[in-house]
């Protein structure tokens, strides 16, 4: 509790210093944060898929410092290499966390608009709340969709082609499961939260979205 605390304290401090900055490098941190989480999740899948493959198969789990360390195994064979799992992608995280940085000068404005387009006051605070949250979901919530897939399948070297298959096959779907979790937060976040928490809160709250995000956008890859 004392830790959190001190890091309110600082993140107040750095936030009426430098606003849009402040934000920029919390929504970095946690982009990467939840990159590692859909990598690490992504690599547990795999483990337990290749498990469960060799123990249909009664294949015997060779690990890698039990052979011979002078003959290593050619690739693919006792499914060496082609089925582990793959390493830590840090290209990825990188491009996660630069997308959330770059992100959140736009959305920084966004807040402010909504603020002043919908002011919550002590006697009309859950009328604004509701108005914000469909302004957003209408309105940003395709827009932000857009510029992530967008950025993402730019940053990873595809070309126009690439981006039209991943808008066809996960945009609409992405775009279903946002309206499914999203407006729950949003009224939350609109009605309770100081105006300086709000992106930092659906940032953490989307560690677990970005991390769905990035599962979708890795599988369209594949």
């Amino acid at each position: 509790m004392l830790v959190t605390m001190r890091l309110v304290a600082k993140f107040n401090s750095y936030y009426a210093d430098k606003p849009v900055l402040t934000t920029m490098v919390t929504n970095s941190v946690l982009g990467g944060v939840a990159d590692t989480v859909a990598q690490t999740i992504t690599a547990f899948r795999m483990r337990s898929s290749q498990r469960q493959a060799d123990s249909e198969n009664g294949i015997i789990s060779i690990e890698i410092q039990d052979f011979d360390k002078e003959k290593p195994p050619q690739w693919g064979e006792l499914g060496y290499a082609k089925n582990r799992p793959s390493p830590f992608d840090f290209e990825r995280l990188t491009r996660f966390m630069a997308y959330g940085f770059f992100m959140a000068p736009i959305q920084f404005q966004w807040f402010k608009f909504l603020s002043r387009a919908f002011p919550i006051t002590k006697t009309s605070a859950t009328g604004p709340a509701f108005k914000r949250v469909a302004v957003d979901q209408l309105m940003f919530a395709p827009f932000g969709l857009f510029c992530f897939f967008t950025f993402m399948t730019l940053a990873e070297g595809g070309g126009r082609r690439a981006l039209m298959n991943k808008f066809r096959d996960i945009y609409l779907p992405t775009l279903k499961a946002n309206f499914i979790l999203w407006p729950a937060v949003q009224v939350l976040n609109f009605r309770v939260v100081p105006i300086q928490f709000q992106i930092p809160f659906v940032s953490t709250v989307g560690i677990a979205w970005t991390a769905y995000l990035s599962l979708s956008n890795s599988a369209e890859e594949e």
